[in-house]
């Protein structure tokens, strides 16, 4: 059986008052001391290719920055998606919103997390106290139009914890991985582990094909807070949603 491999390229200096982490390529693991400048990160890609039979076809390129529209609100995975405006006008307390209608997604998170800029992911949030608190979206090209031609849930989400949201160093454990659909498109959820020495991230994920995009977000915390925190990440995860 044809195995989904993926490659990752990151170079990332560190500056004087942050330090990006080495998960492969989100911020989610990351150090960043509030007022810093994270543009300082000079080149992130990330390539994934999906190896079927003698040939290799891409179901993703590099990751491009992006910018987007950001505004205060919400919206569910059920929602109708033809206005931004009135997405963001149904934000439960203590979210804020992301439409960005030029890529087609929008997702909520955590009010009070503090945008932060890295080239090669299209937009990021994380807390200013927390360092493993975050929310990120990459956006890869692809030929594939649906998820199945990939794989299923478990294939893609073990591929992806252990080869790009891991390091080497690190212990992943995949927990769970479902399908879900919605206003016609298939989104694969997975949960996960990252074991560091000195910590352990318990992440959430969620990744879907439109428009020749493909799309991730990944969220997570500390494994300490995660009691805390499970409820808010589990509600991102599930906010994120295609409006294309």
């Amino acid at each position: 059986m044809a195995g989904l491999q993926i490659g990752s390229y990151l170079s990332c200096p560190v500056g004087r008052t942050h330090r990006l982490f080495s998960p492969r390529y989100a911020p989610e693991v990351a150090s960043f001391s509030q007022g810093s400048d994270a543009r300082a990160c000079t080149k992130l890609q990330i390539c994934a290719v999906a190896s079927l039979g003698e040939s290799n076809n891409d179901i993703a390129g590099c990751f491009d920055r992006r910018q987007v529209l950001t505004g205060v609100g919400t919206m569910l995975a059920s929602t109708c998606l033809d206005n931004g405006r009135a997405l963001a006008e149904k934000a439960p307390k203590g979210y804020a919103a992301v439409v960005d209608n030029n890529d087609g997604y929008a997702f909520f998170y955590p009010f009070g997390w503090q945008e932060i800029a890295i080239k090669g992911q299209d937009i990021a949030y994380k807390d200013v106290i927390e360092p493993l608190e975050s929310v990120s979206i990459n956006i890869v090209k692809t030929d594939k139009t649906d998820l199945h031609e990939l794989g299923s849930p478990e294939r893609i989400a073990k591929t992806l914890v252990e080869k790009v949201f891991t390091t080497p160093s690190q212990k992943s454990q995949l927990i769970d991985a479902k399908e879900k659909d919605a206003n016609g498109k298939t989104y694969y959820t997975f949960e996960f582990l990252a074991k560091a020495p000195n910590f352990t991230r318990h992440a959430l994920g969620t990744v879907a094909i439109s428009d020749g995009k493909f799309y991730t977000l990944l969220t997570g915390a500390n494994q300490r807070r995660w009691g805390k925190m499970e409820d808010k990440l589990r509600a991102v995860v599930d906010s994120f949603i295609l409006l294309k």
